[in-house]
């Protein structure tokens, strides 16, 4: 069974602190995520993270995400990219400690963008790696766009791009915060089942990132994830917290630690 996993960056970095990784918290979201494939055999994952303070603080500084225009707009594509890749590296140096066979594949090597949205893609060496047991990684990057020159996509848009060509059985999104709060800011009353019809009358309760986060926060995040479960009958999606220890081991062996996004059970 393939899954989409995302550490996402509130979770894998301080998000209002430049450039500042959990080391420690990385460190064990890669053992959790070795012995979830120790246990299940017949498990692959496509691992993605987010870029918390080290790509969004690029970004905001240098307005990415609406366009590059200019030789200075294409430096700031460059910074950006870099303060990714950087965090890239961590994540990277953390699978290996763990055992995992991780590989990079950086979406502004292979994803084209239109609009700022991921276009499908063909992509016959990341398929081979997962044929072969390894782990490929992608990130939220930079990406060069048709009609805006540069923007930057997020994981789950990345994801989005990948879903046609190898249609995941389930996406996992591992954050900061135990799902998608019903009543936000109050935070009292969790959804722990949204289906696409829901979200509509969820957004009142949707918000951006309270740190920064230039590709939309939990709006954008629920929104396109809607669309995916909506697009792909049977695919299911899990927004949850990894801060909890086990809840990323929980979620891979199938349990569900937050909020489940997915098609009313009569439409699947």
């Amino acid at each position: 069974m393939l899954v989409f996993l995302k550490l996402g960056g509130s979770l894998i970095t301080d998000k209002d602190t430049p450039n500042t990784a959990r080391h420690d918290v990385i460190q064990r979201l890669a053992d959790e995520l070795a012995s979830a494939l120790q246990a299940s055999p017949g498990l692959r994952i496509l691992l993605g993270h987010g870029s918390g303070s080290f790509g969004h603080v690029a970004a905001r500084k240098h307005g990415t995400r609406q366009g590059v225009h200019s030789p200075e707009g294409w430096h700031g594509f460059v910074d950006v990219w870099r303060a990714a890749r950087a965090l890239n590296q961590i994540v990277l140096d953390a699978l290996a400690r763990a055992g995992l066979p991780a590989i990079a594949f950086p979406p502004s090597a292979f994803i084209p963008a239109r609009g700022g949205k991921a276009a499908p893609v063909e992509v016959p060496a990341l398929v081979a790696a997962l044929e072969h047991g390894l782990v490929p990684v992608v990130q939220g990057d930079v990406a060069f766009d048709a009609l805006l020159g540069g923007t930057i996509l997020s994981t789950e848009e990345v994801f989005a791009g990948l879903a046609r060509l190898l249609r995941p059985k389930r996406i996992l999104l591992a954050g900061s915060e135990a799902g998608v709060w019903a009543d936000y800011p109050a935070c009292t009353r969790l959804a722990t089942l949204i289906t696409p019809d829901d979200v509509k009358g969820l957004n009142p309760a949707l918000t951006g990132s309270a740190s920064v986060d230039v590709t939309g926060g939990m709006r954008e995040k629920v929104t396109l994830m809607a669309q995916l479960v909506q697009a792909f009958p049977g695919l299911e999606v899990d927004i949850f917290s990894g801060l909890q220890p086990g809840s990323l081991f929980q979620e891979l062996i199938g349990e569900n630690c937050g909020t489940r996004i997915k098609l009313k059970d009569n439409q699947e």
